[in-house]
């Protein structure tokens, strides 16, 4: 029996039956509405910087209160679900998607409906997929191409990277304009595919100054081109060309090489810079390296190199794992990886989503260059990092909740109005259980593919509910979602996380403690046991209620923390307990105003 919930509410854009499913497909009641006022109890929030047991109260998308059920009076008409034993984390943010993306002679089959529906069904509330314009294309037309082909399809809010694949002045000025006018703050550079998309190191040098004096943040695609180009003469030539030549033709040295070359090009011009997608341990430590040198760098791998290696993948089915870099054959990798990320080497999760079919993916069978590069990951990341990380005991859930959400809101300039659990943060919300347990499989997953590299993986940690915008789009195993309802997300300029850092500020957020892994005494360099499903504390003291406090998004503790209430259902009707909203004189939010809450006092938190 498919439940469906009722509740009077705001109602989704572009709503109709058809775009209402459940986990298996089956259709929802028409008339379905999102509803504006959530109450969550008896959870435990997840926050990169600490744990405390709190309630939620979520209204018209924004989270408005996090903290003890006795210091709040719950609305009348407001729907409550008990979190009891479940954790509340922030919803994940994938910084690394590529949907419809046009590559190798085909186009990718997750749209960016297929895609961010995939996404919100494993837990992800926000992706930020990559513009990639052809050579000699002009910037500006490339990036409305992919505004066209996601407005009107994405059901979770979604930001852009732009790549720069040639170098001119015109995209030099278009860089600045799209900074400017249009949210972008992040630009992408290949270091490989020569004679696609790959710059030569004087355009990469040039580039990175640009992102500098804009204040954006530079990105790499590091592997050597040119070796590879030679990499792949040889072998075609020796009559390797099957797909296990695509690995062969770029090794782990390949892509460490060209990740030291981007530090140090970064570090001459002074620019902040994010690699993307690490997939070897080679590669992560140059990284390491760099940071230990003082350089600013940032680190992304991908939950296709956390989840897989391929070590016991059949021969016939290898072409399906082909992407760039490549997924490695050395079984260990995937723990290597799991480590960076614990010492915050490596910051960020993100899944390179590119799907192709079977049949799209053995258009190369005779010619490994001719494999259409990429796999799935968007809608399994959060469970496969899971399971790699906090079920392994390599990472804590503080640390989860920084690699999956909290480190990309930060770098990328969305915390936190992304990547938190905090008043005035958007409510992108998961109900995480710890305990549950699911078996990834192309038969059920909601991706356009019709495979799965994670087939048949046993994942702890499961979310019970994803909420978006204070929607609930995943309850029980259904998953609602409307094409159109997700929007645009501009990404700023000057990320104070990047560029603090670069001026030598420390700890601007009064919310940061610096938190790195949370597990204390850990030997990263030893084996350890799969612990059993990680359990929450037998009980938490309710922690402190939070308010913003300022438009610099600090967060405070300004309450004192009292017990539990048991269930929080007195009912607003019944008391003179309010929360309005005051605007500036541009008709921008600047106040939430709370009249005559438990207590007496009203008070107001910008």
């Amino acid at each position: 029996m498919h439940l469906w919930n009722n509740a009077k509410s705001l109602s989704f854009r572009k709503l109709s039956s058809k775009n209402l499913i459940a986990m298996d497909g089956t259709p929802a009641p028409s008339g379905e509405s999102a509803q504006n006022r959530l109450y969550i109890k008896r959870g435990h929030v997840v926050n990169h910087d600490g744990m405390q047991q709190a309630d939620i109260y979520i209204e018209d998308g924004s989270i408005r209160y996090v903290g003890s059920g006795a210091d709040f009076v719950v609305p009348g008409g407001c729907r409550t679900i008990d979190a009891t034993g479940k954790m509340i984390i922030p919803g994940g943010i994938d910084p690394h998607t590529h949907f419809q993306l046009e590559f190798g002679g085909t186009v990718a089959v997750d749209d960016f409906y297929q895609g961010t529906k995939a996404a919100v069904a494993g837990g992800t509330t926000t992706v930020i997929d990559f513009v990639i314009p052809k050579k000699g294309e002009s910037l500006l037309e490339a990036y409305d191409t992919w505004r066209a082909r996601a407005d009107t399809k994405v059901v979770c809010d979604y930001g852009l990277h732009v790549a720069i694949t040639w170098w001119s002045k015109s995209v030099r000025d278009e860089m600045k304009i799209l900074c400017q006018e249009r949210g972008v703050n992040s630009f992408k550079c290949f270091m490989a595919y020569k004679g696609l998309f790959q710059v030569t190191d004087s355009e990469l040098y040039e580039i990175f100054e640009t992102c500098k004096e804009l204040g954006a943040v530079a990105q790499v695609h590091a592997e050597n081109g040119d070796v590879i180009a030679k990499n792949v003469q040889k072998l075609l030539a020796a009559g390797v060309t099957g797909p296990e030549g695509h690995e062969l033709s770029r090794t782990e040295e390949v892509e460490a090489e060209a990740v030291n070359r981007a530090c140090v090009i970064a570090h001459q011009t002074k620019t902040p810079l994010y690699v993307t997608r690490v997939t070897s341990k080679l590669a992560a430590e140059q990284v390491s390296q760099a940071r230990r040198r003082g350089l600013l760098v940032y680190g992304e791998t991908l939950a296709s190199s956390l989840g897989c290696s391929l070590t016991n993948v059949k021969p016939n089915t290898l072409a399906y794992y082909v992407t760039s870099p490549p997924i490695r054959p050395d079984p260990e990798t995937p723990r290597h990886l799991m480590k960076f990320l614990a010492l915050d080497d490596l910051q960020t999760t993100g899944s390179d989503n590119c799907t192709f079919n079977k049949n799209q993916k053995e258009l190369g069978l005779g010619d490994f260059t001719k494999i259409p590069n990429g796999v799935n990951g968007v809608e399994d990341r959060m469970s496969v990092v899971w399971e790699k990380g906090v079920q392994t005991g390599l990472i804590d859930p503080q640390r989860f909740v920084a690699i999956t959400s909290t480190n990309a809101a930060k770098i990328f300039n969305i915390y936190p109005r992304k990547g938190r659990i905090a008043p005035g943060s958007d409510a992108d919300v998961l109900i995480w259980d710890p305990q549950a347990v699911r078996t990834i499989s192309a038969s059920t997953h909601h991706q356009a593919c019709d495979f799965n590299i994670f087939e048949g993986m046993k994942c702890h940690g499961v979310p019970e509910y994803v909420i978006v915008h204070g929607r609930v789009c995943v309850e029980n195993g259904l998953l609602r979602v409307a094409e159109g309802q997700g929007s645009f997300l501009e990404t700023p300029i000057n990320p104070p996380f990047v560029y603090d850092a670069l001026n030598g500020i420390t700890n601007r957020n009064g919310d940061d403690k610096e938190a790195r892994n949370g597990l204390q005494n850990l030997d990263l360099n030893q084996k350890h046991d799969v612990p059993d499903s990680y359990a929450l504390p037998d009980k938490y003291v309710p922690g402190p209620a939070l308010s913003i406090i300022s438009g610099d998004s600090a967060v405070s503790t300004p309450h004192s923390a009292r017990g539990h209430r048991p269930d929080g259902t007195k009912d607003m009707q019944q008391s003179t307990f309010s929360i309005s909203e005051e605007m500036d004189t541009s008709g921008n939010r600047a106040c939430i105003r709370v009249k005559n809450p438990p207590g007496g006092k009203s008070s107001g938190f910008w």
